[in-house]
């Protein structure tokens, strides 16, 4: 329970942060693009540190990696208090997140016996999910309290803008978030040690490149740890897009304003919630598989979406929509965590899902930022994307023979 209170209160701090660090984009004048480089940067620190943080996670005490993962956080917080740029800043915590993912979720695999490993998968969805919501709406009391007022900004360094003063009226907020920091980092320290060891990994970075592939390839040729990586990078990444599509569609087919439309996205993580819990409890390691039509039904709700005219119908669908995707996510990240501690290490096998999880996430973005720019209508998105899975799906369900687990 200390670990995923740990995670809860981390991630907390990461989303409510985000939400500051965009007010302070727009204090300072940023120009409006910038709010998507923030996510990009984050995430892309997942996709460049690969290679380098599972065998970290592999060769310290895992507890102690995510106290010291929190600390950078810490840093990259009071950085922006300090009036640093506020990407910049972010930036470094998007690097204490990269190295923060394959220590978790490793030690859950250390922890917990295989036969609980769904269930333990699903008590961390759903902490991460919570703290997401709660987080955003952190942020938003923070900001729509009036604690972040506009500041002077300046111009240095190739008309990248950046704080000429300290941003006063964050400081509170930003106080704030420091005490959650190292509330998390605290009871990090009080997460219980693994006895597993592993052989040291070298320090050479071409070395450790190398490996890293080798451990791709391992992990996508084992039958059930390919099939599993290929359906959560997918879930990923058409989720991320999902994200700002079911935005764009509510305030075009819905007439919402964007803060009622991010509203809805609270009904999709209320659908998570309840598939991961209904996953943990129905749901074992050896059936993980059998739940990939719970994947093909999600995207047939995408062109169901489409055809809502009220958020009373909408509301519904999307509740639904994020069940079926929490009842499939989380037994076959289970499975995917179990068959990568087996042919791998349970640090190294979290390094390779996030590479290929965060990979599928920039394509995903940048197909729907391509998109959007063509101006394609947001109910034609929903229909394109919505059979794409289904039909991505499919196809995943025939490539790979059945398996059992081991």
């Amino acid at each position: 329970m200390l670990l995923i209170g740990a995670q809860f209160v981390s991630a907390l701090a990461d989303n409510a942060l985000l939400i500051l660090t965009i007010a302070a984009l727009d204090a300072l004048q940023f120009a409006p693009w910038w709010a998507p480089v923030l996510k990009w940067v984050f995430i892309a620190f997942y996709v460049v540190l690969a290679p380098f943080v599972g065998p970290l996670a592999d060769a310290v005490p895992k507890a102690r990696l995510m106290a010291w993962m929190n600390l950078i956080k810490f840093l990259g917080a009071a950085l922006l208090l300090l009036g640093i740029n506020p990407v910049l800043s972010y930036a470094l915590v998007g690097l204490g997140a990269a190295a923060y993912a394959p220590a978790k979720y490793g030690l859950v695999t250390e922890l917990v016996a295989p036969e609980l490993l769904v269930r333990a998968n699903a008590w961390i969805e759903v902490s991460v999910v919570s703290a997401a919501l709660f987080g955003v709406v952190l942020g938003g009391v923070l900001v729509s309290a009036g604690l972040t007022q506009s500041v002077l900004a300046t111009s240095l360094g190739q008309g990248l803008p950046t704080a000429g003063t300290a941003l006063a009226h964050l400081g509170l907020p930003l106080v704030l978030l420091l005490g959650l920091y190292i509330l998390a980092g605290l009871l990090n320290l009080g997460v219980p040690r693994s006895t597993a060891v592993y052989p040291r990994s070298g320090s050479h970075p071409v070395a450790l490149c190398r490996a890293f592939w080798r451990d791709n390839r391992t992990l996508w040729r084992d039958r059930l740890g390919g099939l599993s990586l290929a359906v959560t990078a997918l879930f990923w990444s058409v989720g991320a897009c999902l994200q700002f599509l079911v935005l764009r569609w509510a305030q075009h087919a819905l007439g919402l304003p964007l803060s009622q439309a991010a509203y809805l996205q609270a009904a999709i993580a209320v659908g998570v919630v309840i598939g991961a819990c209904a996953a943990s409890r129905w749901v074992t390691l050896q059936g993980a598989r059998a739940t990939l039509p719970m994947g093909l039904a999600l995207g047939l709700m995408m062109p169901l979406l489409a055809l809502c005219h009220s958020v009373w119908l909408a509301v519904p669908v999307l509740v639904v929509a994020g069940a079926l995707g929490g009842w499939m996510v989380v037994p076959l990240n289970a499975l995917l965590q179990h068959r990568g501690a087996a042919v791998l290490t349970a640090g190294r096998s979290i390094a390779v899902q996030g590479f290929n999880e965060n990979s599928g996430v920039l394509l995903g973005l940048s197909l729907y930022a391509a998109l959007v720019h063509l101006d394609v209508p947001a109910p034609a998105l929903l229909w394109g994307f919505g059979l794409a899975i289904s039909a991505l799906l499919w196809l995943l369900m025939r490539w790979r023979p059945a398996a059992q687990a081991t």
